[in-house]
């Protein structure tokens, strides 16, 4: 899932200032399994602009929907008549969900209430970390299951890097060493040798460093 975590609201209130009629679109997805971008973030928000302007002296209509998720256009062209009458959209969703729709509502500025911060999950109540670095190559059968794309500080993928300390990331000592992680798992699986075996380099032109990427299938382009 995507993980995001709320702008301020000072900032999201600056963001409109010349706004007096806004509709906040929550997000039924990522951004409400993480405490977000839901609709009871959504509730909140419109509440606290509305509080923001009255200091102010100023008045604001802040209209809460909520859509399944914002990342589907059939999701997002259901809104259509409540985008009609209002000034601006603000988008509870992550970064996908305000470009979806910039791109399909394109006579209204689209302010995002979040930032995005990485692809992860959830480890305990209310705490996400992130686990995938998106790079289009998993390799997670290399390392018992524990990705050092995002575990390991350095991103090195022929670890450890010597300075772990008593299983610590010296990066962050707060962190526990990723390929330290991945030697034990490997060592308690018995199969050490797949971390001794040579592994050419990493093709990042897969990743985020070769540009936006795309995927298509046949199978689901000819419904």
């Amino acid at each position: 899932m995507i993980v995001a975590k709320p702008k301020p609201v000072e900032e999201v209130a600056r963001l409109i200032d010349s706004c007096d009629n806004i509709l906040i679109v929550a997000c039924g997805g990522c951004a409400t399994i993480c405490l977000a971008g839901g609709e009871k973030e959504g509730e909140i928000l419109a509440t606290a602009l509305c509080s923001w302007r009255e200091k102010q002296g100023r008045t604001i209509n802040a209209t809460v929907t909520t859509i399944t998720r914002q990342c589907e256009l059939e999701f997002v062209t259901d809104i259509a008549h409540q985008v009609k009458q209002v000034e601006a959209i603000v988008s509870l969703g992550c970064g996908v969900g305000v470009q979806f729709l910039a791109e399909h509502y394109r006579d209204k500025l689209v302010y995002p209430a979040l930032n995005t911060i990485f692809a992860g999950g959830s480890v305990q109540p209310g705490r996400w970390e992130e686990r995938c670095g998106l790079c289009g190559e998993c390799m997670l059968h290399l390392t018992a299951g524990i990705c050092p794309v995002t575990r390991c500080a350095k991103n090195i993928q022929n670890g450890p890097c010597g300075g772990s300390q008593n299983g610590k990331c010296e990066i962050n000592p707060q962190l526990p060493c990723a390929w330290h992680l991945i030697y034990e798992k490997l060592a308690s699986l018995g199969r050490l040798d797949i971390m001794m075996a040579y592994r050419p380099p990493k093709d990042w032109s897969k990743g985020k460093s070769g540009g936006p990427r795309s995927v298509k299938r046949e199978d689901a382009t000819q419904r």
